[in-house]
């Protein structure tokens, strides 16, 4: 018995011996300056164990046990090294480590242009993920970002509010539509670059993330680069000059380090007529580190920006004026004027406390307040004509409908040689007006959002030991918006009447009955005023598992929403609905997920990954007509999405790759859309809102991404991305609108309860087929070239689910239309495919140091041989039944056709900056 327990006693204290006597030590500095280099990362790798470097560049890390090991010494805008480390129970000094400036991150991300169609695009077919993904390493996510986003592709086709978004933590996706507003800190790449990027369903030390992932974007001022940067950019894509500067001062003795930095951004005009771009960005990280455990930082960011919509249009448009072709424009006193201007301005301040609670475990409080307002502008004419110079009724097309050769012949010449929206025409009418004491004819408003919200979080990290990790976040979100039209300005007039001129009866025309008939001027409110607001809790919690062969991960999320709308208006359509509070609507949801890695050996591993959650309906789809009624959607439900990955990774000095097969399935999502439609319920025509839900889509296919280093300055390259995505079930459908008593609606403006016959269409996400092959040369002497061909396919429109219901072949008497073909029907309904297209990409540039200054040039140009296509668009929902889209159709130029986006022709890029 004694002998056995002296054997247990030598047992650990050999093994106590083998984790006491391990440390590594060092010292990270500049190679160029010599200054220490604090919050460097160093990590064992395949173990849980991280440390940071200390204030004078000082490293070190204990209780690691015996083994031949990689130490990672990894620093934003450095070369990366790894150092082969055998640890045997002695001491390890690594003396002084140099880094050296990376070059090749001296290629701006702001090659990746955020622009108007894929930041104010209000149909969201111009959804993109360019801004998620840019900071990724990973070869296939680096091309979406860089090569396939300008044609509008959706990382396995889905929306980008599927990957979160963060800032030190604080997720910063919208509660209203779940997307991240990237133009809340546009204009700001240099102290943006510090990211962490969970790719899919990978995990995150701060989120459960989404099932496209996650990006976290840390702008502590210690962990900026020191230095200074100056920056001129020029463009013909959004806007036209930037300029750009950032300064970070390293940290102090005293423990304090400052960051700021700002950009202006302008253009007259972008690649599309008359979409000017006005844009500035402030920034400032301040923090203060009182010792070795405790540290605090602020953030403050403010990038008010307005900039010029684009339109999309028909293809009979594009024919007769070019894909330059913007009909929100019209020249005003000898400058290009647009009626449609979306202008964002939401400052963003964030105070956060760092807690080194001991060597392994770190506490993260965060604390954020953003406020503001997004305007989009637009002309209203309850008094006058649509002045769309591309309204229906101004193109050839309606001309020849009626068989009118001479007055197409007319209409075509009109728009040929004008086609603009003419201001003049408007001003002269409300001036008109004003001179015999008339109200407006025309007036220029905004659709406002006025949004508060405040954020507070705590996040959990600790490694337990060497293999097991340990994460966890709570968090709480209020969030408060007001929503209302705001008169900007009366173009010459003296007033304008608050009414719905669309409606019956005079109480109906009222869009407040409790101010009848009134008159607005500019700061006034009109026409629809309501909040909303929303409390968020949410937690999650986590645990890593890393060893020599396998690695893996659990991961479980849970949350409560509660969302509530406030009529401030007694709306004349609906008098018993839209004043006052709504019912409050409350959600519980959670999320669960789990993945591994497999690690053949050093150079092949097997990943997989599978996840299942549900998530609340956001604000955007709660209500049905959220500007009018406090109507909730019918049997609103919680979207279940599953998803599940499979992937093999290929790592060597000559060949990177990857491959991946993918399957997400999304049940009970809903859906709302806006149009005027003719043919509803048989032959009624109105405005309506029409309400999908009980949706169901399935998303599968391939990821390939492959680079291989053929010699010491060549890199190959090549990426595939190969899905199919369909509706996968016939959803349930029903119409509201402010037209009543007309049979088909209701007193409450509720119409039909129809099926869509949706499954197996194709859903409008871009090309579902992505190809680019390409070459990077870089040489010695620190300059660079660079070509890709990419190829896409199979993009679709959009499809009209109405047109898909019943609605389409039956006659107000329930019966079917007379002389209804099938075979007619099917060919009216067949889904437009575009057509294949290709875009040559080009990039080059050149790097200096020159007496302690570092100089970069670089420029590309993206679709070099100016190749036109069709990168989205959408059926218009105007023609509801066979017999109006027959009689539409039948023509050689349909009057409502399908609308679409072109991408733009041959663009370029060019970046010059100083650093030191």
């Amino acid at each position: 018995m004694n002998k056995t327990i002296v054997l247990i006693v030598l047992s650990l204290l050999c093994c106590a011996t083998n984790y006491s006597q391990n440390i590594i030590k060092g010292i990270v500095i500049d190679n160029n300056s010599e200054n220490p280099l604090s919050n460097v990362l160093i990590r064992v790798k395949n173990t849980t164990i991280t440390s940071k470097t200390t204030l004078n560049g000082a490293f070190e890390i204990k209780n690691i046990i015996n083994g031949n090991f990689i130490l990672e010494v990894k620093f934003r805008s450095y070369e990366t090294q790894n150092f082969p480390i055998e640890l045997n129970g002695k001491p390890i000094d690594l003396g002084t480590i140099l880094l050296y400036k990376d070059f090749i991150e001296e290629q701006d991300l702001s090659i990746i242009t955020i622009t108007d169609d894929q930041l104010s695009n209000d149909t969201g077919a111009a959804d993109n993920i360019s801004g998620l993904l840019h900071a990724s390493k990973d070869i296939f996510l680096r091309s979406a970002a860089f090569e396939f986003s300008s044609s509008f592709f959706k990382l396995r086709g889905l929306d980008s509010g599927n990957g979160k978004v963060l800032i030190n933590g604080i997720e910063m996706n919208k509660i209203y539509d779940g997307r991240a507003q990237w133009s809340n800190w546009g204009g700001l790449n240099d102290v943006l670059r510090n990211q962490e990027f969970s790719n899919g369903l990978s995990p995150s030390n701060f989120t459960f993330g989404g099932i496209l992932g996650s990006t976290n974007m840390n702008t502590r001022a210690s962990q900026q680069r020191p230095g200074t940067r100056i920056t001129y950019s020029s463009s013909n894509r959004s806007y036209v000059h930037r300029f750009m500067a950032t300064h970070s001062t390293g940290v102090f003795q005293k423990g304090w380090s400052m960051t700021f930095s700002g950009s202006r951004r302008l253009g007259q005009e972008g690649f599309n007529d008359g979409t000017s771009y006005n844009a500035y960005a402030l920034f400032t990280s301040i923090e203060k580190k009182f010792n070795e455990n405790h540290s605090i930082n602020f953030t403050g960011i403010f990038t008010p920006n307005r900039r010029g919509k684009s339109s999309p249009n028909t293809q009979e448009v594009f024919d007769l004026k070019g894909i330059e072709y913007n009909e929100y424009w019209g020249d005003l006193n000898g400058g290009k004027r647009n009626s449609r201007i979306k202008e964002v301005a939401e400052p963003i301040l964030m105070l956060s406390h760092y807690w080194d609670i001991s060597e392994n475990t770190t506490l993260q409080t965060n604390v954020s307040y953003q406020f503001g307002k997004i305007g989009n502008s637009r002309l209203d004419f309850n008094g006058g004509s649509n002045p769309s110079p591309s309204y229906y009724q101004r193109l050839p097309s309606y001309f020849l409908r009626k068989n009118d050769v001479f007055g197409a012949y007319t209409s075509q010449e009109n728009f040929v040689n004008n086609g603009q929206l003419d201001w003049n025409r408007i001003f002269d009418a409300n001036i008109t007006t004003a001179n015999v004491d008339l109200n407006n004819a025309y007036v220029l408003y905004e659709d406002r959002n006025d949004d508060k919200q405040i954020t507070v979080n705590t996040i959990y990290n600790s490694e337990i030991n060497n293999h097991i990790a340990v994460n966890g976040k709570i968090e709480y979100k209020r969030f408060w918006s007001e929503n209302f039209a705001e008169v900007i300005d009366l173009l010459g007039g003296n007033g304008y009447l608050d009414i719905n001129n669309f409606a019956d009866t005079e109480t109906q025309r009222q869009n407040d009955v409790l101010n009848l008939n009134r008159i607005v001027s500019v700061g006034d409110r009109f026409k629809y005023n309501f909040n909303l607001s929303s409390d968020l809790i949410k937690g999650f919690a986590q645990v890593q598992f890393k060893y020599n062969k396998v690695d893996f991960f659990l991961a479980a999320s849970v949350s409560q929403i509660n969302n509530q709308r406030e009529g401030l208006y007694k709306n004349g359509r609906f008098e018993n609905t839209s004043l006052g509070a709504s019912e409050e609507i409350n959600f519980t949801n959670y999320g669960v997920k789990t993945g591994g890695t497999y690690k053949i050996n050093g150079r092949n591993l097997i990943d997989a990954n599978v996840a299942y959650l549900t998530q609340a309906p956001n604000l955007r789809n709660t209500f049905s007509n959220s500007r009018e009624n406090n109507n909730i959607v019918d049997n609103l439900q919680s979207e279940k999405l599953f998803s599940a990955d499979l992937s093999y990774i290929r790592r060597s000095p000559i060949i990177t790759a990857r491959a991946t097969a993918y399957y997400t399935s999304i049940k009970d999502a809903t859906e709302i859309s806006f149009y005027f439609g003719d043919g509803i319920g048989g032959d009624n025509t109105a405005f309506v809102q029409e309400i999908l839900s009980g949706i169901e889509k399935k998303h599968m296919g391939l990821e390939l991404g492959l680079e291989a280093q053929v010699t010491s300055t060549i890199k190959l390259k090549g990426a595939a991305a190969i899905g199919s995505f369909t509706y996968a079930n016939n959803p349930n459908l029903y119409l509201t609108s402010d037209v009543i008593n007309e049979g088909i609606f209701d007193k409450n403006g509720r119409s039909g309860n129809y099926t869509s016959n949706l499954k197996n269409y194709k859903i409008s996400a871009g090309p579902h087929h992505a190809y680019s092959v390409g070459f990077e040369y870089r040489d010695p002497d620190y300059w660079w070239v660079g070509a890709t061909t990419n190829l896409f396919s199979n993009t679709y429109v959009d499809i009209a689910p109405l047109t898909r219901s019943s609605n389409f072949y039956k006659d107000a008497d329930g019966l079917s239309f007379p002389y209804y073909e099938l075979e007619v029907a099917r060919e009216l309904l067949q889904q437009e495919k575009f057509n294949n297209y290709k875009v040559v990409n080009l990039v080059g540039g050149k790097s200096w140091k020159i007496n302690g200054y570092y100089i970069s040039v670089f420029a590309t140009v993206n679709n070099l041989l100016n190749t036109k296509y069709k990168s989205g668009g959408f059926e218009q929902g105007r023609n509801a039944n066979y017999n109006e889209l027959k009689a539409d159709k039948s023509l050689s130029k349909p009057v409502f056709g399908n609308k679409y986006w072109y991408g733009r022709g041959a663009t370029y890029f060019m970046n010059l900056s100083i650093s030191f």
